[in-house]
């Protein structure tokens, strides 16, 4: 089975959509934001990532890539599971 190249079809999506005039969007199935909703948001910034080198076990790297994309923020949910179960 070929793998799709979702990254070119977003960007074709985004694309379309962005010649369609404002005007033609139906937008009926949106909810829309009373003053309620504002009253109660919440401005959540997030955290900086810092860079860092980290050596690891070729093997344990290795499952990590075969997990997927995104195997760096994989490894940020691990150490943060660990800190979060560890703190005092």
């Amino acid at each position: 089975m070929k793998a799709r190249n979702t990254a070119k079809e977003s960007r074709a999506d985004r694309q379309k959509l962005a010649t369609v005039p404002d005007a033609k969007i139906d937008t009926s199935d949106i909810p829309e934001l009373d003053e309620d909703f504002f009253r109660e948001a919440k401005l959540r910034m997030l955290k900086a990532k810092q860079l860092v080198s980290l050596r690891l076990d070729s093997d344990v790297l290795d499952w990590l890539k075969r997990q997927g994309k995104g195997y760096q923020t994989k490894i940020n949910a691990i150490f943060r599971a660990y800190v979060q179960a560890h703190r005092r």
